[in-house]
Parts: C-alpha cells; sequence; structure tokens
C-alpha cells in the first residue's frame, strides 16, 4: 500500500491558531449587522432620497431619480442657517474649552479624594432629559429673570434682553454640551505623570512655562476629543435654536427639520442633512490635522 503523504499540521481539524483567527470575525459579526442596519441602510437609502424629484400633480410625494441639483439648490436656500451654525457652534466649543479646562485641570491634579464624586457633579446634568435642561435656561434667561436684570443695569447688553438671541443660543449650547468637554479634558489630564511636572520645576521652569511646554501638549488629545465631542452635536442641534432663539436665529438643524416634519420637502431635507455630515468630516479631517493629533482619525 502506497502511503498518503499529508503536510504538517493539516487535518480534519482545525489548528488552534485557525479556530482563534475564526473567532475573532465571529465577534465582529453583531457589530457589523448593527452598523448594516442602523447605519449603512439608512445612510443609502438617505442618499437615494436626496435625490428624488416631485410626482407631477402631487404634493408632498416623490419619485425616484438621479437629480444633483437638489444639492446646489437646498445650499443656496439655507447658506444663511450653515454659516450661522459654524458661528454658533464654533463658539459654543470655544466657550466650553475656556470653561472646562480649569474645571478639568482642578479636578485632575487637586481633586484628591473627591475626584469621583467631582466627576458625578460633572455628570449629573445629562441625567436630566435635554428637552428639560433647555427648557429651564428660558427661566434662566428671562427678561425680568436676574441675568438679565443685572446685565442691563451694567448696560452691556444691546438688545436688553438675553433670552430669543443668538447669545441665548450660544449659552444653551455651551451649557448642554459643556460635559463633553469636560470628560475628556480629564481623562487626558489625570494620565499624565506627575513627576514630569516636578522635573520641570525642578530644572527651574516657570509655572506658565511648564504649562505650555508640558501639561497642554499632553492634554493635546483631550482638547481634540473634547471641541470634537462639543463641536459635532452643537453644529447639527435644533433644540437651542427653536427654544432660546428667534426666528432670525435658527441653525440648520431646524431646516433639515422644518423641510422634512412641516414641509415635507425629503429630497431638501436629506441633501441639507448629507451635506451637514459632508461639512462636519471636512472640518474634522483639517482640523485633526492642523492640530497634529492623526492618529486619532
Amino acid at each position: 500500500m502506497a502511503a498518503v503523504m499529508t503536510a504538517p499540521g493539516s487535518g480534519k481539524q482545525d489548528s488552534p491558531e485557525r479556530k482563534r483567527s475564526r473567532t475573532g470575525y465571529w465577534l465582529l459579526l453583531p457589530g457589523m449587522g448593527w452598523l448594516a442596519v442602523f447605519f449603512a441602510i439608512p445612510f443609502v437609502t438617505l442618499f437615494l432620497t436626496s435625490l428624488q424629484v416631485p410626482v407631477p400633480g402631487t404634493s408632498g410625494q416623490y419619485m425616484p431619480a438621479f437629480n444633483l441639483m437638489n444639492y446646489p439648490e437646498a445650499f443656496s436656500a439655507y447658506s444663511e442657517q450653515f454659516i450661522r451654525s459654524l458661528v454658533y457652534a464654533g463658539t459654543a466649543t470655544i466657550l466650553a474649552l475656556i470653561i472646562a479646562y480649569p474645571l478639568a485641570y482642578f479636578i485632575a491634579f487637586r481633586g484628591g479624594q473627591w475626584k469621583g464624586l467631582l466627576l458625578v457633579l460633572v455628570v449629573a446634568p445629562t441625567f436630566a432629559s435635554f428637552l428639560l435642561r433647555t427648557y429651564a435656561w428660558r427661566t434662566i434667561l428671562a427678561d425680568e429673570g436676574p441675568i438679565t436684570s443685572f446685565l442691563n443695569a451694567l448696560s452691556v447688553l444691546p438688545q436688553d434682553r438675553i433670552l430669543n438671541t443668538g447669545l441665548a443660543v450660544i449659552a444653551g449650547l455651551t451649557y448642554n454640551f459643556l460635559p463633553f468637554m469636560i470628560l475628556p479634558l480629564f481623562a487626558a489630564l489625570d494620565r499624565i505623570d506627575p513627576r514630569l511636572i516636578e522635573a520641570s520645576g525642578d530644572l527651574y521652569a516657570h509655572p506658565a512655562t511648564t504649562f505650555r511646554k508640558v501639561i497642554w501638549p499632553l492634554s493635546l488629545p483631550g482638547v481634540v476629543a473634547g471641541t470634537l465631542l462639543t463641536f459635532i452635536p452643537a453644529f447639527g442641534d435644533y433644540i437651542n435654536a427653536q427654544l432660546l432663539g428667534s426666528t432670525g436665529d435658527r441653525m440648520i438643524g431646524n431646516a433639515i427639520q422644518i423641510n422634512f416634519i412641516q414641509f415635507r420637502d425629503y429630497p431638501t431635507a436629506a441633501a441639507l442633512s448629507f451635506m451637514l455630515m459632508a461639512l462636519i468630516l471636512v472640518i474634522v479631517f483639517f482640523y485633526i490635522r492642523r492640530a497634529g493629533t492623526e492618529e486619532l482619525v
């Protein structure tokens, strides 16, 4: 009988290494399925909707087409809302960073045994409804409220009011998304080795120099993550502009909402949504490259 030569390691049963490699793919299936059902399919559907055209002789009914003109027409009609959203979200992000950095610094380096409690206090407002928190700001910023009255006494309000102005919208955006700025900053600052700061002091560096040369560069990943987590949802938000601003303070999120729900102009709403996503991706890409943290992409 002729001996049958078999390659080493071959057999009916897979090797342990091959089983482990297949296990990784099986573990990916739930996540990939979730992304397919709740992201990929809606994404494609949204794109196809943005290309539809109205059914002749009907209102609110559309048929499949490939009308790319929906995009320039939507942008020309709502370019002002795009610019306003960029200004409001950018201003709120900068204000949140100015407020959050000292607070995160204090919790990370001075919090001691109270770090956990202080972080709970930071996160606690998010336990309440986003809508409820925004409504509360209507009371805080009311014309007869203490804040408006105090600022009017100093004659610093150009319109003698805060509510129903762009200032109120920016204040609401800053407040609502402030925890998303604080937590990444704290995580980055808390990972800094205190010995690096001590070494800087031992080398007779001024505290400002220590911050500029040691603390700030090491906290930059937290700054980038915090600004992105604040700017992206603020850019597409519509609740703050709806409840705290006037009709002249509407953002691009309000335009998408109105076209989808009130006007039932689904192609325009879908085109605005796609342009919003594209604009955010471009801003994020150049921002990360500019910040020197390409590894976050």
